[in-house]
């Protein structure tokens, strides 16, 4: 038995909907999770593949009976880089129309699957957000 890959994370936010909506500009799909909680309380998240980002939002975060979390997390604390399927070109045209500015980049940066290009954002909670392009 051997770990296969990353599942999902998760991070604190003041206000998940803008999240959503940040990250769908971005291509990320929100999963309909209401099926397994009640629909006042749905899991709110974003996914891009097999991966998924749950957003805590402050009732979670904040709540000290809520300890299955980073006991410091707090919005923007995030650093997160995702594979763009793409080039440079369609990301830095997506970051645009989704109102993302470049905070670095074009770099060459050494990921999970090796050698590649990367372009760093941040979300509406400053999360860092890199995108890297494998040749």
């Amino acid at each position: 038995m051997s770990i296969s890959g990353l599942d999902h994370i998760a991070i604190p936010t003041n206000q998940p909907t803008t999240m959503m909506v940040f990250y769908q500009a971005l291509g990320f799909v929100v999963p309909e999770e209401r099926l397994w909680r009640d629909i006042e309380n749905p899991v709110l998240a974003i996914q891009c593949g097999n991966q998924k980002i749950n957003l805590h939002e402050p009732a979670e975060w904040q709540d000290e009976r809520f300890t299955l979390r980073g006991h410091s997390a707090r919005p923007g604390c995030g650093d997160m880089c995702f594979v763009w399927d793409g080039d440079l070109d369609s990301l830095l045209e997506t970051l645009q129309k989704a109102g993302a500015s470049v905070e670095a980049g074009p770099v060459e940066r050494y990921g999970g699957r090796g050698p590649g290009t990367s372009i760093y954002t941040r979300d509406p909670y400053a999360n860092l957000v890199e995108f890297i392009i494998y040749a």
